[in-house]
């Protein structure tokens, strides 16, 4: 595995977006339990995409206006009940004590649930994995599946770490309620920013 592969994996996953936000949330709401199960199901949600990158489905979101735009307009929507439900403090970012097994279930889906929802991702393996497959590569899908992993791991690994950072300062923010009506109108406003430009992606 090479290293140009995993500083590109490395910079992609690190970078701000909806996992490493609702992670944060998570951590800042719910504590380091919650984070984990935040860093969990965002990671889960990768897999949908890897199987139809390897399964060619990927191309079809690419080729197919339709198809795009209808998983592309789900995951606004989702965006954007995400954003209503923090400003609410409902939901799966919703402050408590102690996060039950049930509640920690909850924030796995929603995790899930925000990355399944992004087109871009499959379109993001269908372009990215094949750069560092060998064109003479005899087991293409072994190569597929051993990069995919490694692009998993790490993203639960940077995500794992976001969320413990986050969690760490938690009970300085849960004690200020000025400070967490601050947070949670940014983090309501993030996932709606998030909503608008996933609105306004080209295939």
């Amino acid at each position: 595995m090479s290293w140009s592969f995993l500083l590109t994996s490395l910079i992609v996953v690190a970078s701000p977006g909806t996992g490493v936000l609702y992670t944060l949330a998570a951590a800042l709401t719910r504590g380091s339990r919650a984070s984990l199960a935040a860093a969990f199901g965002c990671t889960l949600g990768i897999v949908p995409h890897m199987c139809a990158a390897m399964l060619g489905l990927a191309a079809v979101l690419h080729t197919s206006a339709l198809a795009f735009a209808a998983l592309k307009w789900g995951g606004v929507l989702y965006l954007l009940y995400m954003s209503w439900q923090t400003l609410r403090e409902s939901g799966a970012l919703s402050v408590e004590g102690n996060i039950s097994e049930r509640s920690s279930g909850r924030v796995v889906v929603t995790g899930f649930l925000i990355n399944i929802l992004n087109p871009k991702l499959s379109i993001f393996f269908l372009a990215f994995l094949p750069q560092f497959i060998a064109a003479d590569e005899a087991h293409v899908l072994v190569r597929m599946l051993e990069l995919s992993g490694a692009f998993m791991a790490m993203t639960f690994a940077v995500f794992v770490v976001y969320g413990l950072c986050a969690a760490s300062v938690r009970e300085h923010v849960i004690s200020r309620p000025r400070v967490m009506a601050w947070l949670r109108r940014s983090f309501a406003a993030g996932f709606a920013a998030l909503g608008a430009k996933l609105a306004f992606a080209e295939r």
